[in-house]
């Protein structure tokens, strides 16, 4: 099961781009699991297949919306509800295609020890970007600048102040911010952004549980630096993502994208597990295992 922070705002009756999980209803999610029964020939008991499940030890569900997904490639299969899957496919096409980044420019990314935004970073430094994170342990900040070359990092925990710190780190200014945070750290981004710069909105996981959203008060600096800024979500891509999931393996299978995900076991431990997320104890792609 992929546990991602996207499935908070579906637990609201706030507009969303999926219609919210009512109350009494099973939790959504991304699964990937074993056919134990079918009805269909075109899939049989012991295939793989990837759909939209729920947080329960078994699902059914229309075979029209099973993906299959071949054992046989030697590829770890939870790295399909991750890097290889819609974490990876999202920041693929989030940097890529909305942000548009040019070689020479400064990447900023919230968030950045996550399952998106560790990728956004390091197809930023392929595209010949200087990259800046944010994330909130010591440790994480390491890894971004040691193993998955990050120019620089921030932890936005410990720094004090949002905006000094990316000034700091980012001297010549923002070109491209991605973010997954919104509220305050989006606030200072916006305050650092040179003329021309991109927005990619991805997440707003600092104010998912606020009952009252911050005031953002420097918006009027997309006007005065002519900033774009848009919203997506990984729907919008739905038809190239065959083309996403290419690439990215092949990324991956030449060491050109680096991973850390973690792997908790027991349907019991869903909830705590989901929970972390909103923590920052986590570090990389999440995923609950229901062993077999």
């Amino acid at each position: 099961m992929s546990l991602d922070p996207a499935k908070r705002g579906w637990m609201s009756d706030a507009p969303n781009y999926i219609e919210p999980i009512a109350l009494g209803y099973e939790v959504r999610i991304s699964v990937l699991g074993r056919v134990v029964k079918s009805n269909i020939p075109d899939f049989a008991v012991g295939d793989i297949a990837m759909t939209m499940g729920a947080w329960e030890q078994y699902t059914t569900v229309p075979g029209a919306t099973l993906n299959k997904l071949d054992e046989g490639l030697g590829i770890p299969l939870s790295l399909f509800l991750g890097v290889l899957g819609p974490t990876g496919v999202t920041a693929y096409f989030g940097l890529l295609d909305v942000a548009q980044p040019q070689p020479g420019e400064t990447v900023l990314v919230s968030a950045a020890a996550g399952a998106v935004g560790s990728v956004v970073g390091q197809i930023a430094k392929m595209q010949g970007c200087r990259v800046v994170g944010m994330a909130g342990t010591d440790d994480k900040c390491q890894w971004l600048t040691g193993e998955l070359g990050f120019d620089a990092a921030i932890n936005y925990k410990t720094c004090g102040d949002y905006e000094a710190a990316i000034r700091e780190t980012c001297p010549d200014g923002v070109d491209v911010y991605f973010d997954n945070v919104g509220g305050e750290i989006l606030d200072a981004a916006l305050a650092c952004l040179n003329q021309h710069a991109r927005v990619a909105v991805c997440g707003w996981i600092s104010t998912y549980n606020d009952s009252e959203l911050p005031a953002l008060t420097n918006l009027w600096q997309l006007v005065a630096q002519s900033v774009t800024i848009r919203g997506f979500v990984v729907l919008d891509f739905l038809d190239r993502f065959p083309e996403a999931i290419a690439q990215l393996a092949e990324w991956v299978m030449a060491g050109k994208i680096k991973y850390r995900e973690e792997i908790v076991d027991g349907l019991d431990n869903v909830l705590p597990t989901f929970l972390r997320l909103f923590e920052g104890s986590n570090s990389g792609k999440l995923v609950l295992r229901i062993p077999e």
